[in-house]
Parts: structure tokens; sequence; C-alpha cells
């Protein structure tokens, strides 16, 4: 077994496969040299801290050794050859595989504009990169982050802590827009712009401007010039479907798979953020990009390898810390429909309900953590909640799943 890919779906994987009773060799294959760590914290606490990321092991050393689990570190997989059922690593060696699984994650996009490789120009997506953004903070004055998405927003705020001024662009007209409902933008919006965030929304970067080599400022598309001597880029992340796709498998925005995370070829399987599956909560193939998906991914097809096929239909679920803002999402909602707020909002302490054809499909909460695990439990019955039950008890979510459960 040949996993490529040790982040949370690779790691977890591997840990998986032993606790499910698999005894055959688990080769887990890494990028990165060094022990597979936490990506969260990386654009939240670390940013705040001294410690190395070494503290922040998603497993101890110890746990590959008692699971029989081979780490290859910064030696990456180069190339498939499935007819053969070989990978070739980038040192050269090539290895065969009975089953592989791609685990390959995702990539930051990349913006193609005049001055994103000068000196002070950021974006974050692993250690390295969440170190070099530390490092600037300790010395930047002025911030500008491009993208109002969860990861921006989180380096808004890691930047607001250290007392710096911070200017937020946007293309999009709100922030964390792909994601949230507008009632919740509009709040985090306002937190954000209480403690001195600058939003400039629907507007484009198009240069960044410089003087020996380092930023001191931004442009954008209607001419403003934004002093700044650190940009952070947080503009989406791309699949990482480059290995599948040059053996050929399907991939479309990630790599394309059926319910058990199975590929077009029999003995490749892909799971976490590069993996395109069919989703009950939306109806389509679906990718996400969360940790609990990685790991729920990880868990379920481990009981499909070890002989207990098992479709995926987990609740999915998402969170963002931003300052004294934390953000809690249960369920998908494709599209604008009807909506409940319970809970105080002007308090910040509520949750948005959203509904579609009067079926209760995402909860969307703000520093309201009952609620949230309250929704995770009835979104976990497909299609069991309608406004109508809801309302007979007063949009009580707790209530509602106690009820749920004993019947």
């Amino acid at each position: 077994m040949i996993v490529t890919g040790a982040g949370h779906a690779g790691v977890q994987l591997a840990d998986s496969l032993r606790a499910e009773g698999f005894s055959g060799r688990i080769t887990l294959v890494d990028t990165a040299v060094g022990l597979p760590y936490q990506r969260p914290p990386l654009s939240k606490d670390y940013l705040g801290k001294t410690a190395d990321p070494e503290y922040l092991p998603l497993r101890a050393r110890s746990f590959y050794a008692d699971r029989d689990v081979e780490l290859v570190e910064g030696d990456p997989v180069v190339s498939i050859d499935r007819p053969a059922r070989t990978v070739t690593l980038f040192g050269g060696q090539v290895v065969h595989y009975s089953a592989l699984v791609l685990a390959t994650g995702a990539r930051p996009r990349r913006l193609d504009i005049p001055g994103v490789d000068l000196a002070g120009v950021c974006r974050l997506r692993d250690a390295g990169d969440a170190a070099t953004v530390r490092a600037e903070l300790e010395h930047a004055r002025r911030v500008v982050v491009i993208g109002a998405g969860f990861i921006g927003l989180e380096l808004a705020a890691a930047a607001l802590d250290r007392g710096l001024d911070v200017t937020v662009v946007e293309l999009g007209s709100r922030a964390m827009g792909r994601a949230v409902c507008p009632q919740i933008s509009a709040h985090v919006r306002g937190a954000h712009e209480a403690r001195g965030v600058r939003f400039e929304f629907g507007r484009v970067v198009t240069e960044i401007l410089g003087a020996d080599g380092r930023v001191h400022t931004v442009v954008t598309d209607d001419g403003t010039r934004h002093p700044a001597d650190l940009v952070i880029v947080g503009v989406g992340v791309l699949p990482d479907d480059v290995l599948a796709a040059q053996c050929g498998l399907g991939t479309d925005d990630g790599v394309v798979v059926d319910g058990y995370f199975r590929t077009t070829d029999p003995h490749v399987w892909a799971i976490g953020d590069c993996a395109r599956f069919p989703s009950r909560h939306t109806g389509l193939l679906t990718r996400l990009e969360s940790v609990q998906n990685a790991v729920d991914h990880a868990r379920t097809l481990a009981k499909t390898l070890t002989g207990h096929p098992t479709e995926y239909d987990r609740v999915p679920w998402f969170w963002s810390h931003q300052g004294a803002t934390k953000i809690q999402i249960a369920g998908i909602a494709r599209t604008e429909g009807p909506v409940t707020v319970i809970g105080d909002i002007g308090r910040g302490k509520f949750s948005i309900l959203r509904f579609q054809q009067d079926t209760l499909v995402c909860v969307e909460s703000i520093n309201h953590p009952a609620a949230h695990s309250s929704a995770r439990a009835l979104l976990a019955v497909p299609g069991a909640i309608d406004r109508t039950t809801l309302a007979s008890v007063d949009f009580d979510l707790k209530r509602a799943a106690s009820i749920l459960r004993h019947h």
C-alpha cells in the first residue's frame, strides 16, 4: 500500500488501516522533510508564538515505528505507471504497489501579476510559508491581505493582534462570499472593521510595486495605491491532481472518484482536498477543503480497503478563528434560500439556519458552539429535519436533535 501525501488525510489513513486490522506494508510518501504536521494552526496560533512547527506533529515519530508505517521524507512520487503498478520517486527509486492512494492535497493559487515575487510578498500553505510570514510580521507596519476568505481573514486577525495597519482587498462583494451566507459575511466584516481593518471589495490587485527588490505598494484596478511592507496572498487553492492527470486518471478540478473513493483505475484511490467525490449534501461531485473532510475520507476508505466497503456519507463541517470571532459551519448550502436566525446577533452569539426546499441543509454559527454541535447531529440524518418541525420546537436545535435520537 503506497499513500502519496502525508497531510491529514494520508496520516489518518495509515492510522485507520492499522486500526481496521490491515497487516500489509504501508509506505507513506511525503514531499517535505520532517514529521507531518497540523495545518490549521499555521494561520492561527503559530503566527503569534515562537514554537517550531515540529511541535505541531500529526503523530509523534514513535507512531510510525509502532504502527509499522514507513515514512518517506522529502522524496515525493513524481510519476505513476498504472499498467506496471509502480511509482517513481524523485530520487529515482521505483516502487511497486498493490493499492495506491492519492492524498496529495492542494496548492495555493498563484497571482499572475507584476511584483508577486518581491520580498515581503507571501503566501501561506506550509510550515515554511508560516515561518516566513511570522518573521515578516515581526517587522511589518502596514499589511495588505489579498483575499477575504477564511485564510486571508485569519491572517488579517493575526496582524491586528500585533497592532499592525491592515487592508484587505477582495475581488468579490463580501467577506467569505463562497463559504457563508450574507448575514454571516456582514457580521464578520463588522467585527474586523471594529478592530481597524479596512476592506476594499470589488477590487482587483493589478500590480505590486517595490524598490531594491522589496514591496512597498499594492495597486488596485481603480488606481488606488496602498502602502505595504508586507503583502499576504490568500486567493484560494487548486487541487494537486497533476500526478493523476499525467497518468490518465479522470480529473475535473480534482481527482474524480466514486462514493468509495475509487478512481477510474480499480487499484488507485484518492482522498482529501484533491478528491472530487459524490456528495448527498450537494447532489453533485464535490471537492472540499477541510481537516474534517480529509480525516473522515481516510477513516471511511480504510474500512473499504480492509474488506468492508463503505460509501462516504459524513456531514461536512468547517471552522475558523478570527480574533474573538469563532465561525463554525455544518452542512452545505448550494444556493441562497430561506433562513432563520437563532441566538443574539447583537451579542455576537448566533446561528443562521439555511433551508432548501423547506429542508435544513446548513447551519452557520458565530460563537455558538452548542448550536453547531446539535446541527451536526441533525444533518447526519438525510432530510430528517424540515422547517415546520423546527418551528414546532421554536427552532431549538438541541431539542430537535433529542427528538430525532428518540425516533
